[in-house]
């Protein structure tokens, strides 16, 4: 009987070995593969990774050309068609000039009649597109409204005094479209006294 314990007792150790040497072999294996899979699988991810974000990268990329295209072509669109408005007034404008010329028997009074109506619907379409005059007659001159064309001595007006108006200025919304074309007193030449001679 002893001898049948020993014996199992053996196998139980033989066992006992041979499961410790096959958990140790799978462990080795295990932690043998396990780096290189483990890195190999992170790699894997990772260029998955890189491939979405390239192909994210890649629409956004279009998106932002087909966004370029779109509004330089609604830029272009604008500058083509921005005036429209103004010029179908301008037209009605051309339209009683046209009338006005081709009236039958126009007498001056007539003609100088329909100019003044003229006259009077282009200052009101000035007006509403809030284009006004500058005031240049008699106020000193500022060169960021007035353009000087020559200047003239005068004892009746202050140096750098406008006298005249060769073109009226306009401005829209404070801001210069055409300066006043004008004319500056300056201080007449004092003339030497004549020598007795």
């Amino acid at each position: 009987m002893m001898t049948d314990k020993k014996t199992s007792q053996n196998e139980n150790l033989d066992s006992e070995v041979d499961e410790t040497d096959v958990d140790e072999s799978e462990e080795k294996t295990e932690s043998e593969k396990d780096p290189i899979e483990t890195l190999n699988e992170d790699l894997q991810k990772k260029e998955e990774e890189i491939a979405e974000l390239k192909n994210e990268f890649l629409r956004y990329k279009a998106e932002t050309e087909n966004f370029k295209k779109r509004l330089r072509k609604e830029k272009e669109e604008f500058s083509r068609y921005a005036n429209e408005r103004l010029l179908k007034e301008l037209t009605l404008i051309n339209d009683n000039l046209e009338r006005a010329l081709s009236a039958p028997n126009p007498t001056v009074e007539s003609l100088q009649e329909g100019v003044k109506m003229i006259l009077k619907q282009f200052h009101s379409f000035l007006e509403k597109e809030k284009v006004e005059s500058i005031d240049a007659l008699g106020k000193k001159f500022d060169p960021n409204l007035h353009e000087v064309m020559c200047q003239v001595e005068s004892d009746e007006h202050e140096e750098n005094t406008i006298t005249e108006e060769y073109a009226k200025g306009y401005q829209l919304n404070g801001r210069i479209l055409r300066p006043s074309q004008v004319v500056v007193a300056k201080p007449p030449e004092k003339k030497p006294p004549k020598s007795s001679g």
